[in-house]
């Protein structure tokens, strides 16, 4: 039990400083405009348009980084402060969602994969939690418990890992967009790409420490039915 706590920890403190800087990155690149003074709206309007997108809504909605494509309704949510701000952050935030409906709309293969696991991954999350405590605490008696907390622990991992493609490939469509159409110069661009990096490293971080607890369970589940 230690060595998961060891493991919950190193990964929880990576994440939080992630995070962390992340939003000290997005509050700095946020007070840095873009030379043509769009703002998040007009980029993932414009970004839509020179991808032949026209089906495709951007709207505002509340919150602090909560933007977001939903598929199922054709939307690229811009948080507010992405939605009218004429800054690097904006415009990189609002293009990198942007290259979600881009997938969309190309079929990109991850994306429809990551799709098509929504629901399950939802019904997985909402159980797992308790099948696990209860298959720890009956790992004796009744291991197959456990092992089934761990099959809905896979699903969630799985989900992490489609993921990752996903928001890489999102990153590289609006880097190279916001290069080609002008929207970044040789500055601001290098700015722009720093945030998606970031960004992309609290995905990484996340899927690897969603496996690292999966081996976790494993081994308590191969421990404790041996005994």
């Amino acid at each position: 039990m230690f060595i998961g706590y060891i493991i919950f920890g190193v990964f929880a403190l990576i994440s939080w400083l992630i995070q962390s800087r992340l939003k000290s990155k997005f509050e700095r690149y946020s007070r840095i405009p873009i030379p043509r003074g769009m703002t998040g709206k007009d980029v993932a309007v414009k970004m839509l348009r020179d991808n032949g997108i026209y089906d495709v809504q951007v709207i505002s909605t509340n919150g602090h980084l909560t933007d977001h494509y939903n598929p199922a309704t054709k939307t690229v949510n811009l948080s507010e402060n992405v939605y009218a701000s004429c800054s690097v952050a904006a415009a990189a935030v609002a293009a990198h969602e942007c290259g979600h409906a881009v997938q969309h709309a190309m079929a990109y293969a991850p994306l429809t994969l990551r799709s098509k696991l929504v629901p399950v991954v939802s019904f997985a999350s909402s159980w797992m939690q308790w099948v696990l405590l209860a298959g720890i605490l009956f790992v004796r008696s009744f291991p197959q418990l456990l092992l089934a907390g761990i099959v809905l622990f896979a699903i969630t991992t799985l989900f992490s890992f489609v993921t990752l493609p996903v928001e890489i490939n999102a990153s590289q469509r609006a880097l190279v967009w916001l290069n080609t159409a002008g929207i970044t110069n040789y500055e601001t661009h290098d700015q722009a790409k720093d945030a998606l990096k970031t960004a992309a490293y609290s995905y990484v971080v996340a899927a690897l420490g969603s496996l690292a607890a999966l081996v976790y369970y494993i081994m308590i589940f191969m421990g404790g039915s041996r005994r």
